[in-house]
């Protein structure tokens, strides 16, 4: 929570804040999160206009987990802006507001977090990822021959490696 007590209800007044604190809990469900206690490094503008506190700021950390393809450990950082008004008290129920002249920063930032975070994380983005019959991690990238054919297209296979030079053949003849 920040005080906005000294620029509550006195549009045009602004405060900026650098702030360093840890990660209350573990945000992220997928393969990355960022971990419980991980250092978070705020930098947050508050300003004062006539709905309420108008904050905006940017976050730096980093993300923790598993590469999605080769299942390697993983650590990168991310960098996420976010913006957000928080309304006086009101009639209407609003997503923020400022209560008792201050400003409860957490679900913004963890939500702006999380939505940066990588659906699908790679260690590097050419990953070779996991054989798929020994489960082994790859050292370089497959080629077709290496992928496993289905066995129910097995049977095309021959048609286009014996049906080509027919084929043009005859395409030939009907000309």
């Amino acid at each position: 929570m920040l005080s906005a007590h000294d620029i509550s209800r006195k549009p045009g007044e602004m405060r900026e804040h650098t702030l360093t604190i840890p990660a209350p809990a573990r945000w992220g469900e997928g393969i990355v999160s960022v971990p419980a206690g991980k250092e978070l490094n705020l930098e947050v503008r508050l300003e004062s206009v006539h709905e309420g506190i108008l904050v905006s700021g940017t976050v730096d950390t980093e993300y923790e987990g598993e590469c999605g393809r080769c299942l390697r450990e993983i650590a990168a950082p991310v960098e996420v802006e976010f913006q957000e008004l928080f309304e006086y008290p009101g009639q209407e129920a609003a997503d923020f507001e400022v209560q008792d002249d201050h400003v409860d920063l957490e679900t913004l930032v963890r939500d702006a977090t999380v939505l940066a975070l990588p659906f699908q994380p790679v260690c590097q983005p050419d990953c070779p990822g996991l054989d798929p019959v020994t489960g082994e991690r790859r050292t370089e990238p497959a080629s077709e021959q290496d992928a496993p054919v289905d066995p129910r297209w097995a049977a095309l296979q021959n048609l286009t490696d014996h049906g080509s030079a027919s084929d043009a053949a005859r395409d030939t003849e009907e000309s």
